[in-house]
Order: C-alpha cells, then structure tokens, then sequence
C-alpha cells in the first residue's frame, strides 16, 4: 500500500496545525488545576487503565470471540486515548488539560500496561 501525499502530508499537517491552536489556548495554570486537584485524573486513569482493559476481558471472553479478535479487542483496550480525543474535549468546551494530561500519562504509563494487559490476553 502506497502513501498518498494526503496521507503522508497533509493529515498529519493538519493535526499539528490543530493540536497547536488548541495548545496555544491553554496556560500553565489550566495544568498546574489538574495536579493539584488531581481527583478527575485519578478517575480517568483508574478507568482508562483498569476499567476499560476489564470490560474489554469479560466482552471478549462471554461473547466467545475467537482468540485472534479477543486479543485485538485487548490491544485495543490497552491502548491509551488518541490525540484526537483532546480535539473533541476541546470542541465540546470540556476540561482540555485534563484531557491533555491523561493522554500523556496514559502514553507514558502504557510503556508497561499494554504487555502486562496483552500476556492475560
């Protein structure tokens, strides 16, 4: 499969152009509320990290997917939130450095959780 000069220029041109607008709208005090009311991370990331792969395990196993679908949906569960969900907390008038702080924690986090999450697959 050949990359398009869509895919391979302008999209990813475009999310940078629009995580830079939306990071250009926050300041430091927006990140430094997070951490010191770190409650709503804490309940993102016990969700995002224990809840979600959880879920994923009892959909997978009572729904009798075979094995190679049951370790794709943990994949997919294991995997921290994209880019695009800080986007979408931002275009709703969510809480964006909240959002922003989770994916960078999650991705962090995940260096560990998705082997740990993927050998129970």
């Amino acid at each position: 499969m050949q990359a398009s000069i869509l895919t391979s220029v302008l999209l990813p041109l475009a999310l940078f152009i629009i995580m830079l607008g939306m990071g250009l709208s926050l300041v430091l005090g927006d990140f430094k509320r997070v951490f010191q009311h770190p409650k709503a991370a804490a309940i993102g990331l016990t969700n995002q990290l224990i809840m979600l792969p959880l879920i994923g395990y009892f959909f997978a196993t009572y729904a009798g997917l075979p094995p190679e679908l049951a370790v794709g949906l943990m994949i997919l569960a294991a995997c921290p939130g994209g880019v695009t969900s800080n986007l979408i907390s931002h275009l709703s008038k969510g809480d964006t450095a909240l959002s922003i702080s989770l994916t960078a924690i999650s991705s962090i986090v995940s260096i560990v959780t998705i082997p740990l999450i993927i050998n129970f697959a």
